[in-house]
């Protein structure tokens, strides 16, 4: 079975959408997932997903999430191969000390990649925005609620997305390692 990552948008922010890890672990588990772990209180896990594509795995999460919690909630599954074709074509600095201030997008699809261009036009410097092949990167040196790209990002221009900060994406990396992908 291939080792996944399920990232969950908007989750556990604030008191709307509130989805206990434990909670998470159990569903996945109910929908044939070994191996689970999550990381965070923030809608990550990695787990051994029963042979199936991530976008139907991603439909069938977000339904449980649905059916079993009554929230509306954009889930992203990538493999552990995805991730490590994600970090590796970050142009973040390896070791970065400012890793909370790198951002990650996670789209599903290259459609969904495609979309996020329009955050390029608010992108001011000392800011960087990088649209890869497998993801998209923000660096924001002042922060990302500062940053006119982040805060996009985060709202609906970048609903096409979830981000995760550079230092959980290589802790999401680390587990798929751990979990034996």
């Amino acid at each position: 079975m291939p080792t996944c990552i399920a990232l969950l948008r908007g989750i556990n922010v604030g008191q709307d959408k509130r989805v206990p890890m434990e909670t998470l672990r159990q569903l996945l588990a109910g929908l044939g997932c070994t191996h689970v772990h999550t990381l965070l209180n923030s809608g990550n896990a990695v787990f051994q997903a029963p042979g199936r594509p991530g976008a139907a795995l991603a439909r069938a999460i977000a339904q449980a999430l649905a059916d079993q919690l009554g929230l509306a909630v954009p889930v992203i599954v990538k493999t552990a191969r995805q991730l490590a074709s994600i970090v590796a074509e970050s142009p973040f600095a390896p070791g970065s000390a400012d890793a909370s201030r790198q951002i990650v997008a996670f789209a599903p699809d290259a459609a969904s990649l495609v979309t996020l261009q329009r955050i390029a036009p608010l992108v001011q410097p000392p800011d960087t925005w990088v649209i890869g092949q497998h993801a998209a990167y923000l660096h924001c040196p002042q922060g990302v609620l500062a940053s006119p790209a982040g805060a996009a990002l985060l709202g609906p221009a970048g609903q096409a997305a979830t981000t995760r900060n550079w230092a959980t994406t290589l802790k999401l990396q680390a587990l798929c390692a751990r979990s034996g992908a």
